[in-house]
């Protein structure tokens, strides 16, 4: 049941006003089962002074493009009443007249623009007014006999609006219907939401959430869990099985996705979605349409439903199934878009962005994590909207024409031009060994920061973990997470490896990183050591990169492997044979992939550093004082010995390496492979040749 989240301390704090709306806001935002995400609007009249100093009537709106949970007071939009109350006297407006008049009723040309709804809360004659989408009151308006549970549950306390998109004419029947009924407290808009007001933020938030509550418990009382949605069709796969099967099939669900770009995955097996995949009704269901229409820019207006029996637990059927199912989904897709196009509309991809599979759950797809994220979210709230409605009636939805007009609006449309640009590792995953390293650490932040999503793998899984928490806080939740492997166990390469394929669906580049070094003369040289050198720099490192190998031919998007070899590796460094042997082992490994990787578009190539002392586990340890110790130096003095034999008289440092490798993974080396970069300041005697 929902619950009022007003906290009365923390309200006699907040100035009146705009500050009071931010709390409001932020409340009902908080509770997805109150509001979808970036959906709803809130408003506040209220009198503030202009540049004149003269008292002015206005109203704070939501603004576009913002979020009801997040926003703070620079997302709103004030607009001056006087304004805009002539509007009301129009007969018809259309959206384009509407916003170029809006942009000029606005206290601050900075100030984002307002809400597609802001007419809906300036027509109203109430001071404070929220719209929302609860799961309870979109559930009474997806109902066949929607208008007559609503007067069962509200008397004739409710208005009435039959399904108009948003605009000057869904805002103006709104108000007509709340002017010609004295009694009403609410309006139910069919098919799309609920609208609530009061005198004060407090009274306006507490009606909400007293009208959710009654549409709550009506529903529930009607629902009879053995069943909703038909009762149970399947069985749920034990979890880990569940998990094991998804890390095979997200990488070729991924590979069916990505079209003209590429598109990052989410899993989801929570208790709501595995009752829908796995109930008799949910393929009929699931094909009827979007739930309300601000789902529908995110989630397609339908998700793709694979057929597949889980009883089975056939692997290689699942993947045709889904295979099959994207393919048919993308053709659909194709035609709806020519059925119902208009001038100058330009397809989105035509991949579900919503993808149910019985027994196992549901998968999301988006141009990051994050919107993958949100397309499950709304579909969370779609299966809540379907289980209250199929107790109430019979789930109804947009008509098709009616769902392409929201999806392929301009005003919708505009929000997403909000976002930023693209960068080049938007949409782009990467896999770091060593990830906790100095050139590992410094590597994750690079990509991140360039618009990608890493996997912070490293033996060291404190650090891993330190590393990834560092980013996400940074860079937002999910574009990273830390895995811990030893690179010299088979188990721990291949679960790894499935952990990227559940988190984002796959791999884009993978950078063999992780490593370590010994120094001994030859003839004292142990088999331990020399075992040693061979296990993490070359088992290690084909391990990482034959597992990969198969996720990137499994998505069959191509993709770049970076290996971290060494100046070593073409120069035989003194008491250093076991590590030298080993690097020598990397780089001609990395060419042998890249020799047969062509051929799926899979590009290998190698930096060779030199001396990176600077934030290396490695040099923090023993290898320092032997290195030292082979130049007949103190270690102090080492980082002076390695400036003074480079050509450029430079020290070399992590974020040096991370450019190179930043390099490689980038389009800018799109037609490069089994090549070797040196980034060591000019050592003559490794100069490749």
């Amino acid at each position: 049941m929902i619950q009022s989240l007003w906290n009365q301390t923390q309200a006699e704090q907040l100035q009146s006003g705009l500050d009071e709306l931010v709390y409001r806001s932020n409340l009902i935002g908080s509770d997805r089962r109150v509001c979808n995400w970036g959906g709803g609007n809130t408003s506040a009249k209220t009198t503030v002074q202009d540049f004149r100093g003269r008292d002015v009537e206005i109203m704070w709106v939501k603004g576009s493009g913002s979020d009801l949970a997040t926003m703070k007071a620079g997302n709103f939009t004030g607009l001056r009443l006087d304004d805009i109350a002539p509007l009301f006297e129009r007969d018809s407006m259309t959206d384009e007249e509407m916003v170029a008049y809006l942009a000029h009723c606005m206290i601050d040309s900075k100030h984002p623009r307002a809400s597609i709804e802001t007419l809906l809360h300036a027509f109203l004659p109430y001071k404070h007014v929220d719209h929302t989408h609860p799961d309870a009151i979109i559930s009474i308006c997806c109902a066949d006999n929607g208008k007559e549970v609503a007067q069962e549950i509200f008397g004739d306390r409710f208005v009435w609006v039959p399904y108009v998109r948003p605009g000057f004419t869904l805002s103006k029947m709104i108000a007509e219907g709340v002017r010609n009924n004295p009694k009403a407290e609410l309006v139910l808009m069919e098919k799309h939401g609920l609208v609530t007001w009061g005198d004060t933020a407090e009274a306006c938030y507490a009606q909400t959430i007293a009208i959710i509550q009654e549409a709550e418990a009506y529903i529930e009382a009607k629902i009879q869990e053995d069943a909703v949605f038909g009762g149970q069709k399947f069985e749920s796969v034990p979890e880990e099985e569940r998990r094991q099967i998804l890390a095979q099939v997200m990488p070729v669900i991924r590979g069916a996705v990505s079209d003209a770009k590429r598109m990052l995955l989410t899993y989801d097996d929570a208790d709501d979605v595995l009752q829908f995949v796995n109930s008799k009704d949910a393929q009929v269901l699931s094909q009827i349409g979007a739930a309300c229409p601000d789902h529908l820019v995110h989630t397609k207006m339908v998700p793709l439903y694979v057929e597949w029996n889980p009883a089975t637990r056939d692997v290689e059927e699942l993947k045709q199934s889904v295979l099959a199912g994207i393919a048919r989904f993308k053709e659909e897709y194709r035609q709806y878009f020519e059925r119902n196009k208009n001038e100058g509309d330009q397809m989105f991809e035509a991949a579900p962005r919503v993808i149910l599979i019985p027994g196992i759950g549901m998968v999301n797809t988006g141009k990051s994590w994050s919107n993958a994220k949100v397309s499950g979210a709304l579909y969370h709230r779609a299966i809540a909207v379907m289980r209250g409605t199929t107790a109430l009636g019979r789930f109804v939805s947009l008509s098709e024409n009616e769902s392409y007009n929201v999806e392929y609006w301009p005003l919708e449309l505009y929000k997403l031009t909000l976002a930023p640009a693209e960068a080049e590792f938007s949409r782009k995953v990467a896999f770091i060994t060593g990830g906790a390293g100095g050139i590992g650490s410094e590597t994750c932040r690079r990509f991140v920061a360039e618009g990608g999503h890493v996997v912070v793998a490293d033996l060291n899984i404190d650090g891993a973990q330190k590393v990834a928490q560092e980013i996400n806080e940074t860079y937002g939740e999910g574009r990273a997470i830390a895995v811990r492997m030893d690179v010299t166990k088979e188990e721990d390469v291949l679960a790894a490896l499935a952990e990227a394929a559940l988190a984002y669906g796959g791999v884009d580049t993978v950078v063999n990183n992780a490593g370590l070094a010994t120094s001994s003369p030859f003839e004292e040289t142990s088999l331990n050591e020399w075992n040693l050198n061979i296990a993490v720099l070359g088992t290690g490192y084909f391990l990482v990169a034959r597992e990969a190998f198969k996720q990137m031919k499994a998505q069959n998007l191509g993709g770049n492997m970076v290996f971290v070899g060494s100046k070593n590796s073409v120069y035989a460094g003194k008491n250093a044979t076991a590590y030298s042997a080993a690097k020598a082992l990397e780089v001609h490994l990395a060419r042998c992939i890249a020799a047969e990787g062509g051929q799926y578009g899979i590009r290998v190539n190698s930096i060779l550093p030199d001396a990176i002392l600077q934030g290396s586990a490695i040099w923090n340890s023993n290898w320092r004082n032997e290195r030292a110790a082979a130049y007949g130096i103190e270690p102090d003095q080492l980082e002076e010995y390695y400036r003074n034999r480079t050509t450029l008289l430079v020290n070399i440092y992590p974020k040096d390496i991370a450019e190179g490798i930043l390099f490689f993974a980038s389009s800018k080396s799109e037609k490069t492979t089994g090549c070797m970069l040196t980034i060591d300041g000019g050592v003559p005697a490794a100069f490749t040749r």
